[in-house]
């Protein structure tokens, strides 16, 4: 007789076992018909589970965010259901949950094209209209194998043979179709209404570059049609915004194969670089860092000591001189240490804060690179915190609040927190993970943050705080991270003589603040769809002439703005003034300096910003006391 207790604390008892569908029939057929699956002790399950002892029981219906990642991984499944029908002699692989979406990954004789895309689409839908049951069978695992093989479907019978023995395995059949899951699923596909196919991209099985290269079908699904519409037209807005475009048409940088995923910076995105790399470094002089600087090549025995060359040794750029192997930083953590071991340190050194614009290489997979968002070569504003077990949280909390001053400047204010806990893969011992995450905790609480835990995603050396910033178009970006290191310095031999005088090893906190600075300028592109405020901006303001007999005084006025510190240019082509205005605007500059015969008679300018705004004449001086306003207060006016 299981005894049902419900999330409002009431409880239901039955007189014999019960599966999820018929608790919620039995509260009453608004829910049942709602229903998706159930949550039982904290566990997603399908409605058809049986529930035998008393239990914790949650419905879960198309309003709770676990809801729509099951329709989501259950249209993932009625893609692949539906390239099966159409296309019998492709390969299903794997198909899970993604952010807004899903996948699934196919291997196909030849390429799927966009008709093919149209014609699964509508397939889908056919499948979804039948209401077709969703069924869990548990399968013997030797069965399964020689199934799949059977049906040629090879990659299945691969990942089966990855569970581990004792493991259940478990498949779904709908209608023809049966694929091997974990679940849960929806009841039937009456209850998959809302997606669309996105477009088609490469990917290779397992994410092995060694591995066949298979088709990766992308699609989104939701709850809700306006929600799908919602984020089909921010997809719209995103792409207008795309920084790889803007970054062309303002003529800021370029990427080309003979480098690939390299920058090259071209003057004007150089000086975007420039004034981000130098606003850094007065945060770091203002908040007790010293700036160093590191090799970028170091031999393959450091890595080896760090933990580096065990696990990220296939992101790393290798080379080898005199019989000597070495390896292109993937990071600059490594590197830090070296310095701080360089002389006799004492506790009363620490809190010892180094920062460096650290340039640094991964191997990362051709299919990944991204514009300047995912890059090959990239620079981090880095920085290690060398400090005692009872500094940590008293450092993590002032760069808690260092963090979100920092992301206001650059025009941030929607912040999420959270907390990346220990990996599969990592070095140190639990009761050292245990600490290192608890003082984390400890620092979040001080710092009066909420955050949510993200269990095995920390480094392999230790948890980390992870920011995410949220853009103008609602789009999550993780850049600032600080995560506690217990094991990097001990590694390598790091050590200060603390006030017992005993030797002792110091805490490494690893801290980023905007993370890669191409990626971020990235972001600050595609945030301000290229209109960047007038502190970033490349060019800050253009003065055009309206005829030749004002070229010298624009010139003058040019100038005049440069000596008080701006960045202007004049603008002395023969072309009609409502041309240039109309290009200026297009090239997101923040002001326009008109100057004709009554300007310069009177030693003023006729100002307009790139919204259009008409502000009427005004003499340099005003101009050049509310653009350095600007520029001080960082502010965003035009």
């Amino acid at each position: 007789m299981p005894v049902i207790t419900l999330p409002d604390g009431s409880q239901r008892e039955f007189m014999q076992s019960v599966t999820v569908a018929e608790v919620a029939q039995s509260i009453g057929a608004g829910l049942a018909k709602a229903a998706l699956a159930g949550k039982v002790d904290g566990r997603l399950v399908d409605t058809s589970f049986c529930i035998e002892h008393n239990a914790q029981l949650a419905i879960i219906t198309d309003k709770d965010p676990e809801g729509v990642d099951i329709i989501r991984h259950s249209t993932a499944h009625l893609l692949a259901y539906a390239v099966k029908e159409l296309f019998p002699d492709a390969q299903v692989t794997i198909g899970p949950v993604i952010e807004n979406g899903f996948y699934y990954d196919f291997s196909f004789k030849r390429p799927f094209t966009p008709e093919d895309l149209q014609a699964i689409e509508k397939r889908m839908a056919e499948l979804a209209k039948r209401d077709i049951p969703i069924t869990r069978e548990v399968w013997d695992r030797d069965k399964a194998t020689n199934f799949f093989n059977s049906i040629g479907e090879h990659y299945k019978a691969e990942l089966i043979a990855a569970i581990p023995p004792g493991e259940t395995v478990s498949l779904y059949r709908e209608g023809d179709f049966i694929d091997l899951c974990r679940g849960p699923h929806v009841p039937s596909t009456g209850k998959l209404k809302i997606f669309k196919l996105m477009k088609v991209a490469g990917a290779y099985w397992r994410g092995d570059h060694h591995n066949e290269q298979l088709q990766r079908i992308y699609g989104t699904a939701w709850a809700k049609k306006e929600e799908q519409e919602a984020y089909l037209t921010m997809l719209e807005e995103a792409e207008r915004r795309d920084h790889r475009r803007l970054g062309r048409h303002l003529d800021l940088f370029h990427l080309q194969d003979e480098a690939p995923g390299m920058v090259f910076w071209h003057p004007k995105g150089w000086t975007i670089w420039q004034q981000i790399e130098q606003y850094m470094r007065r945060v770091y002089q203002e908040n007790g860092y010293q700036e160093v600087k590191c090799p970028q090549i170091l031999d393959r025995s450091l890595w080896e000591k760090s933990g580096h060359w065990a696990h990220f040794k296939d992101n790393m750029f290798l080379t080898e001189s005199e019989k000597r192997d070495y390896a292109i930083k993937p990071m600059n953590c490594p590197g830090h240490v070296q310095i701080f071991n360089t002389g006799l340190r004492s506790y009363r050194d620490l809190p010892l804060r180094y920062g460096e614009f650290g340039s640094c290489h991964r191997n990362e997979p051709s299919g990944a690179l991204h514009g300047i968002m995912r890059v090959r070569g990239f620079t981090q504003d880095d920085g290690h915190i060398f400090c005692t077990e009872d500094q940590i949280e008293s450092e993590v909390t002032t760069f808690n609040a260092l963090v979100k001053r920092v992301y206001a400047d650059f025009g941030f204010h929607d912040i999420a927190v959270k907390l990346a806990l220990r990996p599969a893969g990592r070095v140190g011992s639990d009761e050292v993970w245990d600490k290192a995450e608890n003082a984390l905790r400890a620092a979040l609480r001080a710092s009066g943050l909420e955050w949510a835990e993200l269990p095995g995603e920390g480094a392999f050396y230790g948890p980390k705080i992870e920011f995410h910033i949220r853009d103008a178009i609602g789009r999550s970006w993780q850049c600032g991270t600080v995560q506690v290191d217990f094991s990097m310095p001990g590694r390598l031999g790091a050590e200060y003589v603390g006030e017992d005088n005993a030797r002792h090893t110091p805490v490494m906190l690893h801290r980023a603040i905007l993370g890669s600075l191409e990626r971020f300028i990235g972001i600050l592109i595609e945030n301000w769809s290229g209109a960047l405020p007038l502190w970033l901006s490349p060019v800050q303001a253009v003065v055009l002439n309206i005829s030749e007999s004002q070229v010298d005084y624009t010139k003058h006025v040019v100038k005049t703005l440069r000596e008080a510190g701006l960045r202007a240019e004049a603008d002395l082509r023969n072309e009609k003034i409502n041309y240039k205005i109309r290009e200026h605007s297009l090239n997101r500059l923040p002001y326009q300096l008109v100057v004709g015969d009554k300007e310069k008679a009177t030693d003023k300018v006729a100002v307009r910003t790139r919204g259009g705004q008409d502000l009427g004449q005004m003499t340099l001086d005003t101009l050049i006391k509310r653009l350095q306003q600007e520029v001080i207060t960082r502010s965003s006016a035009t």
